[in-house]
């Protein structure tokens, strides 16, 4: 080991990684993309999503394209903690459900020398930041936003469109709830 004015060469650095953007934007696409990309790499991977999830499946996180990987479910931020082992890298998919902790674990995760990639939605249905992604935004060291196309006009989209009248914040569904708009399109159907 290599120790120059109190530098240690060797340690491992961490990272953090968020892809945010709408509902269709292709950030579960890229974040599987990543972790696949870092086991090819013969790098040690972990990958957790909020339990609540069970959309397509309750042990895997899975795109709209329906590509997917294995994952544990976890109740809390704070299980990650629990149930990190010896890793190299950590994938946290459908951040936005998880409470503000996560910022916090995603900071020490990166602080061990892990590389931490996290994808969620950045705004809710009312077109406001959404649970801890503006905060993981902010200590990020690399952030990528996707977008998706407009459904009534083509444009680049960046607002998840909630089609029910439902109040409830968290309300999981797909096409059949939302559908991605551009700002446009977006205050026009929100008026």
């Amino acid at each position: 080991m290599f120790i120059e004015r109190g530098i240690d060469r060797q340690k491992k650095t961490g990272t953090i990684e968020v892809i945010a953007g709408s509902m269709f934007s292709g950030k579960t696409e890229e974040l599987i993309r990543r972790l696949k990309r870092a086991k090819i790499a013969r790098l040690k991977v972990e990958i957790f999503k909020p339990a609540i999830d069970t959309r397509y499946s309750t042990v895997e996180v899975v795109s709209h394209d329906e590509n997917s990987i294995r994952c544990t479910p976890v109740e809390s931020s704070g299980n990650i903690m629990l149930l990190t082992g010896d890793v190299d890298v950590i994938g946290i998919d459908e951040a936005q459900f998880f409470d503000a902790g996560l910022i916090d674990v995603s900071i020490n995760l990166a602080n061990m020398g892990i590389r931490v990639i996290i994808a969620g939605l950045d705004m809710d249905f009312k077109g406001k930041p959404f649970g801890p992604i503006p905060g993981l935004m902010a200590v990020a060291d690399h952030i990528t936003k996707v977008h998706a196309i407009c459904m009534r006009c083509g444009d680049v989209a960046q607002f998840s469109h909630r089609f029910s009248n439902a109040d409830k914040l968290v309300l999981l569904g797909e096409k059949e709830e939302y559908e991605p708009l551009c700002r446009s399109c977006y205050t026009k159907a929100t008026q």
